[in-house]
């Protein structure tokens, strides 16, 4: 079971390639400026992933206008998520949790997907301004996607 709702979101800094190189993602660099929708997702250049993010995409103008940020999350590594982007055209910040530290801290680990290793399951989390959790969710299996309705209605009623 993720984390639950009213609890203080685990603080992380974890790396993301960009076209300057690698980065950190740390997500209290958002509190006091934005809310945060954190979308945990098995593993880049799979089916459901793949279109999850790319819908993702094509409506990062709706997060933006409800004065959210969107980070995806998966234990890939950086280069693998940053060649999946380029070929998906996906534009939002992938981040990588290669150790699993981050998806632990969450409780979303996915043991075993398909018999190649533990990687996060698919979750959604809305994290607030004050870095404290509004919404999660831990999809019944991989292949079933967040209510992403229900994570737009949360980030609605947040100033």
């Amino acid at each position: 079971m993720p984390i639950k709702i009213g609890s203080k979101a685990p603080d992380f800094t974890l790396k993301s390639k960009t076209a300057t190189g690698l980065v950190d993602v740390k997500l209290s660099d958002n509190f006091g400026k934005k809310n945060t929708v954190l979308l945990f997702f098995p593993a880049a250049f799979t089916g459901v992933c793949t279109q999850e993010m790319c819908e993702i995409s094509a409506g990062l103008g709706q997060y933006a206008r409800l004065n959210a940020a969107v980070i995806g999350i998966s234990v890939d590594t950086p280069f693998a998520q940053e060649a999946w982007a380029k070929q998906n055209k996906i534009g939002l910040t992938l981040a990588s949790d290669l150790n699993k530290t981050v998806t632990k801290a969450y409780d979303v680990l996915f043991p075993n997907l398909a018999g190649v290793g533990d990687t996060s399951a698919r979750a959604a989390f809305v994290i607030d301004k004050q870095g404290v959790v509004q919404y999660a969710e831990q999809t019944a299996t991989p292949k079933d996607l967040p209510n992403f309705a229900a994570v737009k209605a949360t980030l609605s009623k947040l100033k």
